[in-house]
């Protein structure tokens, strides 16, 4: 029985010896079946060998010639009826493939490809009787994703054939780089060999070159990529890291300078096992094996500059014994196990399996019609083509039925060249596409080989990642991968690389300076053991102090004229509530709890109540002393009555009404602030209902307002101990202090919110106890002498 091999040695007068392992791989497949006794026994598998050439005219003739057996083309015809192959294992290039395939369909011949699979070539409606050995690449554009998100490349430019081909993977491409915010710069299609010369193309090479982007990734037929040897010096000076699907193919048309430009390159090839015994048979194959195949002979004599024993060309001299393809290097390696090879072998295997079923079939049915003719017609070897499946030596199930093919691993190569066109592929990791979508690469850096130009990783990004404490702000009209990087806003943070948007702190913590993280707030409050809490707190108990003090003066000389004069009672009750007044402002210093929160304004206002109404009190008991002068007045009975000491409760009785409706509705409660400091969350107490506040503090203005009205009214009246004046000047010291105070409290936040209120009690407080009563004591304790009435009269007689 007898196969056809057809295998691209030529091209455009270039031969390209790398290929020869192909027809190398046929011969040892052959070899091993025919060795094989359990394996199509009593027959010897036979085979034709064709060398391939360019040209449609040349490929049809070629094809015709083989299907008629002979030298002559004769459609329709066969020359030889005892030894007609059953089939054809054809080359690499699709084209071929499918100018042949027109033909084999015909005769129903099945045809095998060992060339890379081709989406094109999988239609069975147009390709029925066509096998592809080579496995669908589905999880490629996978393993170029994940080697691209490994390495942190996000800025790429596609090299594509321009082709069926080309387009089917650049659109899958497409979809995966779009889910990994992946960008593109630049694609181009590249057209085949013959019109690489078009116009327009020497214009994009020139975009290429100028492009920031240092990952190109090239796919598509070998034949059209040989575009990028006009753009290859450029490479060389700059230095690219190119990502492709299979460097072998391409290198099988490089020059010597275009080894240089794909250095440090990545090829990403479907993981395949070695041949058992291939690698023996290369290093003791020679020539004078197969005398009848011309290109082998030419071959040794081409790298080995001998003549092989036996030849015809004995004007070269004969080779040493010893000479192997083991020395063979460069771009006529043959002795690494190429991809198309393994598929060579797989295809060989697979139509020697399908022939030994048909044989064992026919054995059992006995028929003496078959027993004459065994070789059986092409079109009946297909229903078992589709269903057939082996292990091979390499213990790889091979099936032709795709799918049932699942979890692919690629073989991930670093293209490591040297001068004098000397390149090595150095495995350097693998991607499994059974693993978790992403997680199935493993690679090894420290063995990589960089472009020349890169001393470390190279960066492929058209924007700089923004760091924590940044968003990134797409730049508009360029891809998604070019953005601007601004900082978080305040009270924001992002603690991730390239984060779209800032996330606010929590209430309760605050960023960083570097807005990546976010603290926990300090708490705080107007402690007594900070200076400004220990100032206050000595400052109020130093009032108080001082105000029983005065009060002890005051009971002390109770007798004395200037204390009778001034309404001893009244006096006593003020000194009272200022000590009171000073002593509340201790409830605003210190951690806050409930109770102080509620006794900080109820005290406050009360307290402040009464002081006030006391001073309107001592002012109305000045103006009925003056206006009760004369015998038998109204006046005189009201101040007899005692009736100023009736302003005290009714106006005390009234602030406690309006503080009773504010507990009642919204008393004041325990809160936090954490917006009026950086870092700080403040215990404060919330005063519940603003608007009971301000009727308290309103109320309490009217009061103070009313007193100063009465007392700069009587501050000239003829009284001998008239201390209208002193009224006044201290109620204008209270109302500014008040007055002042609102705005400055507003304005103010944290813990100088607090010392502003609790330095306004105090203020307020010391100004009524200094205008009121310092001249009193002065007179009391300094001049005694002016402390009576014979006093007074001396003093008015000088």
């Amino acid at each position: 029985m007898q196969f056809a091999l057809s295998s691209t040695g030529m091209k455009e007068s270039r031969w390209f010896w790398k290929n020869y392992q192909h027809v190398l791989a046929f011969y040892f497949t052959v070899e091993e079946i025919n060795r094989d006794p359990h394996l199509l026994p009593n027959l010897t598998m036979g085979f034709q060998l064709y060398n391939t050439f360019p040209g449609e005219r040349r490929t049809l003739e070629d094809t015709l010639m083989w299907l008629t057996g002979g030298n002559e083309v004769l459609p329709n015809y066969q020359c030889k009826t005892k030894y007609r192959p059953v089939a054809a294992i054809a080359g690499t290039s699709p084209t071929f493939l499918v100018e042949i395939g027109a033909l084999l369909q015909l005769y129903k011949t099945p045809q095998f490809t060992y060339g890379p699979f081709d989406p094109m070539l999988s239609n069975k409606d147009q390709f029925p009787s066509l096998y592809q050995m080579a496995p669908e690449d589905s999880s490629l554009v996978h393993a170029m994703v994940s080697l691209l998100l490994h390495f942190g490349w996000t800025w790429v430019v596609i090299f594509i054939s321009d082709d069926l081909k080309g387009e089917q993977f650049l659109q899958h491409l497409n979809v995966e780089i779009v889910k990994k915010d992946i960008c593109v710069a630049l694609t181009e299609r590249l057209p085949a060999y013959k019109t690489m010369y078009r116009p327009g193309i020497t214009t994009a090479l020139n975009r290429i070159s100028i492009s920031s982007a240092n990952v190109h990734i090239l796919y598509g037929e070998a034949g059209s990529l040989i575009i990028v040897e006009l753009a290859a010096n450029y490479f060389l000076t700059r230095g690219k890291v190119w990502l492709m699907a299979d460097k072998r193919d391409i290198t099988s048309f490089e020059m010597d300078h275009m080894l240089h430009s794909f250095h440090g390159s990545f090829s990403l090839v479907q993981h395949k096992r070695e041949i058992p015994g291939f690698q023996y048979f290369l290093k003791n194959v020679n020539p004078s094996h197969y005398p009848g195949d011309f290109y082998f002979s030419k071959y040794w004599i081409i790298h080995f500059n001998c003549s092989p024993a036996g030849s015809w060309c004995g004007k070269i001299g004969d080779c040493e014994p010893n000479t192997s393809l083991e020395f063979s290097l460069g771009d006529s390696d043959l002795m690494t196990l190429s991809d198309s090879s393994y598929f060579i072998y797989n295809a060989v295997y697979a139509m020697a399996h399908v022939l030994h079923e048909v044989l064992v079939e026919r054995m059992v049915q006995g028929s003496p019609k078959d027993a004459e003719q065994p070789r059986p017609p092409p079109w009946q070897l297909h229903p078992l083509l589709k269903k057939l499946q082996f292990t091979n030596s390499a213990g790889q199930l091979i099936s032709l039925d795709k799918n049932g093919n699942h979890g692919v691993t690629y073989d991930i190569q670093n293209a490591v060249n040297f001068p004098g066109g000397l390149g090595l592929l150095v495995k350097v990791g693998e991607f499994s596409s059974g693993s978790p979508l992403y997680q199935g690469l493993v690679i090894n850096e420290e063995i990589i080989e960089w472009p020349i130009g890169f001393t470390q990783t190279p960066q492929s990004v058209c924007s700089q990642s923004c760091g924590p404490g940044f968003r990134r702000i797409p730049q508009e009209g360029r891809p998604g991968c070019c953005f601007t990087c601004v900082p978080c806003p305040e009270g924001h943070i992002s603690n991730n690389t390239d984060a779209e948007q800032c996330a606010r702190c929590p209430p309760h913590e605050y960023p960083n300076t570097e807005r990546s993280r976010c603290l926990p707030k300090v708490v705080a409050f107007l402690a007594y053991e900070e200076p400004l809490g220990t100032a206050l707190a000595c400052a109020a108990l130093g009032f108080s102090v001082l105000t029983a003090g005065v009060l002890g003066v005051f009971v002390k000389h109770r007798d004395s004229a200037i204390v009778k004069a001034n309404n001893r009672a009244l006096s006593y009750v003020l000194l009272i509530s200022l000590a009171f007044c000073f002593l509340c402002s201790l409830l605003f210093i210190g951690r806050p709890n409930s109770a102080t929160c509620i006794l900080q304004q109820i005290t406050f206002g009360v307290g402040f109540t009464v002081a006030v109404s006391t001073v309107l009190a001592k002012t109305v008991t000045v103006v009925l002393a003056f206006k009760a002068t004369g015998p038998g007045r109204r006046m005189r009975q009201l101040l007899v009555l005692g009736a100023p000491n009736f302003i005290i409760p009714i106006c005390s009785l009234i602030q406690v009404m309006l503080c009773a409706i504010w507990l009642g509705t919204s008393p004041p409660f325990i809160d936090t602030d954490v917006h009026s400091e950086h870092g700080h969350i403040f215990v404060v107490c919330n005063k519940g209902s603003v608007t009971a506040f301000y009727c308290v503090l309103g109320y309490l203005g009217t009061l103070a307002l009313g007193s100063f009205t009465m007392a700069f009214l009587a501050r000239n009246l003829p009284d001998t101990f008239n201390e209208a004046k002193f009224l006044t000047f201290s109620t204008l010291l209270f109302c500014s202090v008040w007055v002042t105070f609102l705005p400055v409290y507003h304005s103010s936040k944290g813990k100088a919110m607090v010392a502003v209120e609790v330095f306004s009690i105090l203020a307020s407080s010391a100004g009524l106890l200094g205008c009121i009563f310092a001249p009193k004591c002065y007179i009391i304790l300094i001049r005694p002498d002016k402390n009576s009435l014979k006093g007074l009269k001396n003093k008015r007689n000088s």
